[in-house]
């Protein structure tokens, strides 16, 4: 059942008013996939009346007032994706797509969303308390009001959640700006922010303020106080790390390193004369507790309201595809992963995921094929570090960079037992394995990697293979925080003899990444030399990097220095030579004429 997005939908369900209001920068689509989906699916389970505002028209306030206030609180986010990073390319030109709404046109998700959606939720707060019910201009305004007979009272508290809050929640570089930037919540003005997954906080949230109890001690929740909380640490402040980059450096170290549930603690940072409270990060999610995300009836469909102004391109991968498990302990230093889904790996049971298989097959929509069985990477399903679950993640090094560590037990069985039993599964046609895969743990591990491997080649591809190498020079890697490419080159060896053994013409994809920090024109001419000598391909996957908030790579950008030696680094930051990076892999040598002329 779609949580109700309409007035007429609520009346309809006997509700006087509602509990909890989501706003979304997503069209309303029903996945475990979907963020705002999935907090609204939780919190109606566990009795609270939910609803949904998606992509709410910012251009008056009749639009976000449509389904009343809400007694408890109103959730806001800007979508499964920065709003930014939706709006804008690596190069800061507008996008014209967005697959995350109806017909498919970028039209509905406004720049820094989160904080247009907070300015919006107040602007109808005012208008409502200013106009009781039954006197105001505005017809929508006045049905909602009526709902809710409580709506000159004091305003329920906004709450920020989702990745673009997430990995803004302190003082943060901006791309689009050029500048650091303060905590989204001060720019949004809003109450709290849960960071990270949030599933079992939010809940916690929700019980509070039904309670009546005061929710500042929860776990995962950031607000502003008056006063530095004690026996927390305290970041430098946001108008000493916009002045000086060597305390944006050190700020960044300390937030990176609570992050972690075991072994996070409490932060603080001044802004102006408040200051930003973050609590420790919220526990990890047990395997029961991520059983039950997923066992929540989704719709695996855009709600009808949504769907008449056109469909989603977003369901075409996320439609009939399966998350088996969260977090990623790669730690790539351009990817936000291990910030905002956390450093620890968390799985679903086998139990848990055949059920989700064997509900698809029921599917009116179902063709008999599973798009994607996997996560942020695909192998890393159903093993961790015994050290990293019982006393936290380690400051002092990383799981697989600059080498796998050997407390990490590699072991791709649970994962072979488990696409070997989805495809037993009755009206299951195939099963892709879609996710990114990291070949260096394949190699790693010598009990089961080469199985896993001859299963996927087998089974769980179609015709491509996808892997991110992301470049191809040793010291472009090493500030990636990705392995070298005597791993890349055994795995290409390796698809290729198990391809040729099961009589399939397959292929590798490589994903590479142009004007990454410490990136030059020349490196990118080594990767084209090394993709046509080594690779025997043309690359085309390949994308400019982009500053994201909170990762170690957008730091670099900003400061111009590696943060873990000090060293200046090369940072290209010309869009035109940044582009350049790019088509000098991407552009294909003009093909020679019998005439010995290039061809136009």
């Amino acid at each position: 059942m779609f949580l109700p997005t309409t007035l007429e939908e609520v009346k309809r369900m006997g509700w006087d008013a509602l509990d909890v209001i989501l706003v979304s920068g997503d069209s309303y689509i029903d996945s475990p996939y979907i963020g705002a989906a999935v907090i609204g699916k939780l919190l109606a389970r566990a009795g609270y009346r939910v609803g949904i505002i998606a992509q709410p028209d910012v251009s008056g306030t009749d639009d976000i007032g449509r389904l009343g206030r809400p007694r408890l609180f109103w959730g806001v986010t800007a979508g499964s994706v920065d709003s930014m990073v939706a709006n804008y390319t690596a190069l800061k030109k507008k996008r014209r797509s967005d697959d995350y709404t109806p017909g498919g046109v970028n039209n509905r998700r406004p720049d820094r969303a989160t904080i247009v959606y907070t300015n919006l939720i107040r602007r109808y707060t005012r208008q409502a308390k200013r106009c009781p019910p039954g006197h105001t201009e505005s017809p929508q305004i006045s049905q909602a009001s009526a709902l809710d007979p409580g709506v000159p009272n004091n305003p329920p508290p906004i709450l920020l959640g989702g990745i673009e809050a997430s990995l803004r929640r302190v003082a943060h570089y901006d791309y689009w700006d050029d500048a650091l930037r303060r905590s989204v919540l001060f720019d949004a003005k809003a109450d709290y922010l849960l960071y990270g997954m949030a599933e079992q906080a939010v809940l916690e949230l929700a019980a509070c303020l039904r309670d009546g109890r005061d929710p500042h001690d929860l776990r995962g929740l950031c607000y502003i106080a008056k006063e530095k909380r004690t026996g927390y640490l305290e970041l430098p402040s946001y108008e000493t790390v916009a002045r000086d980059k060597q305390a944006f450096i050190e700020m960044f170290h300390t937030f990176y390193q609570n992050n972690d549930p075991l072994r996070g603690q409490g932060l603080c940072q001044k802004h102006g004369d408040r200051w930003l409270v973050q609590n420790p990060p919220a526990a990890t999610e047990t395997q029961a507790e991520l059983d039950a995300v997923y066992a929540l009836d989704f719709e695996r469909a855009q709600h009808p309201y949504y769907e008449a102004q056109g469909p989603v391109r977003a369901l075409d991968t996320i439609g009939f595809s399966i998350p088996t498990h969260r977090g990623c302990y790669g730690e790539c230093n351009f990817c936000a992963i291990a910030v905002h889904e956390g450093r620890t790996v968390r799985w679903r049971s086998p139990e848990s995921i055949l059920a989700e298989a064997e509900a698809l097959t029921r599917h009116p929509g179902f063709k008999g094929y599973i798009h994607d069985l996997g996560g942020p990477t695909a192998n890393m399903y159903g093993f961790e570090c015994e050290v990293k679950l019982s006393r936290g993640a380690c400051s002092h090094k990383r799981c697989l960079y600059p080498a796998i560590c050997p407390l990490l037990k590699i072991d791709h069985q649970p994962q072979i037992d488990l696409l070997r039993q989805v495809r037993r599964i009755p009206g299951v046609k195939k099963v892709f394995v879609a996710s990114g895969i990291r070949y260096d743990m394949i190699l790693c591990d010598r009990a089961h990697g080469d199985d896993y491997l001859r299963q996927v080649v087998a089974h769980h591809v179609s015709g491509q293979m996808k892997v991110a190498p992301e470049h191809t020079e040793e010291p472009v890697l090493a500030v990636m925080g990705k392995p070298g490419t005597g791993s890349l080159l055994e795995f290409k060896r390796r698809f290729d003899q198990l391809s040729q053994q099961v009589g399939r013409q397959q292929f590798l994809t490589y994903y590479l990444i142009a004007a990454h920090p410490g990136c030059s024109e020349y490196d990118m001419q080594r990767v084209k030399q090394f993709a046509s000598q080594k690779l025997k391909i043309h690359p085309e996957q390949v994308q400019v990097f982009t500053p994201t908030p909170s990762t170690y790579a957008t730091l670099m950008y900003y400061t111009e220095t590696d943060p873990f030696s000090g060293e200046a680094l090369f940072v290209e930051k010309d869009p035109r030579r940044k582009e350049r990076q790019k088509t000098i892999v991407t552009d294909r040598p003009p093909r020679i004429s019998p005439s010995g002329k290039g061809r136009p």
